[in-house]
């Protein structure tokens, strides 16, 4: 087992000294799940809560949270935080929150993302608790992250209800109308197969999770950005170019179906 590195010698808490660290650029991808009832749902989705727009509060409140994780977490550093983004995908009676954190410098951000996820669905439960205090927060885990001493990392896939896009919030002048879906513009999709977007993202995680593929290493053996293969993996974007996609099946001696089966 590795050692513990937030614990000195004598078992004492400590905030590790990242001095000698190379400064490098990081991103860390977490998600949160908060699951409702009917009526909760339909509140958050048509912008009709009676607290106001939900997922715009609780798009400012991750940022917000990103930004303060030193103060919440004991041994967390403060970072100077180059990006703090939120998206929502909901399906289900649920609203999936996904937080996206960057910064370039000697320790990762993947507390600070998931920091935000949680927050934001923390957010969405105060939002809604007059018509559901039933409502689960749960699934919080670490998406993927990048840059540093250890590496890329991917999370392993996990079985999901099929997510709609993403509603864009309303803001002020949204108050009893419809949230419209998002609308991503210039996108291919890869393989022609009868899922939706979130079952091809879960199937191309599994793919790599099987064949052991890092993010970087295989973007890079196929000539492709790595971005591009995050930006799928964590649902801001639905698809993958289909240029990209082929190359990166015959980096990986596959059929471009076999990545998403």
């Amino acid at each position: 087992m590795s050692k513990l590195t937030h614990l000195d010698e004598t078992g004492a808490a400590r905030m590790v000294d990242v001095s000698e660290k190379a400064v490098t650029d990081r991103e860390a991808v977490a998600e949160a799940t908060i699951t409702l009832s009917a009526e909760a749902f339909e509140a958050v989705t048509s912008g009709t809560a009676s607290k106001g727009d939900v997922l715009a509060a609780a798009r400012i409140a991750g940022i917000m949270a990103a930004k303060k994780t030193s103060e919440l977490i004991p041994l967390c550093h403060p970072l100077a935080i180059t990006k703090a983004g939120m998206e929502f995908e909901t399906g289900d009676n649920a609203v999936r929150v996904i937080a996206t954190v960057k910064t370039s410098g000697q320790t990762g951000v993947e507390m600070e993302a998931l920091t935000a996820a949680s927050i934001a669905a923390l957010t969405i439960y105060d939002m809604v608790k007059a018509v559901d205090k039933g409502a689960v927060i749960g699934g919080v885990r670490l998406l993927s992250k990048s840059g540093g001493k250890s590496g890329d990392f991917v999370a392993e896939a996990v079985a999901r209800p099929a997510a709609k896009p993403a509603y864009r919030s309303t803001g002020g002048a949204g108050r009893g109308r419809v949230a419209k879906p998002s609308t991503l513009m210039g996108e291919v999709v890869a393989p022609a197969l009868a899922r939706d977007a979130s079952g091809q993202r879960e199937a191309f995680r599994a793919f790599m999770t099987a064949r052991r593929l890092r993010a970087t290493e295989w973007a890079k053996e196929a000539g492709v950005p790595a971005a591009q293969i995050f930006a799928f993996l964590t649902g801001k974007q639905r698809s993958l170019p289909g240029d990209v996609a082929e190359r990166l099946a015959r980096a990986a001696k596959a059929r471009v179906e076999d990545m998403f089966r």
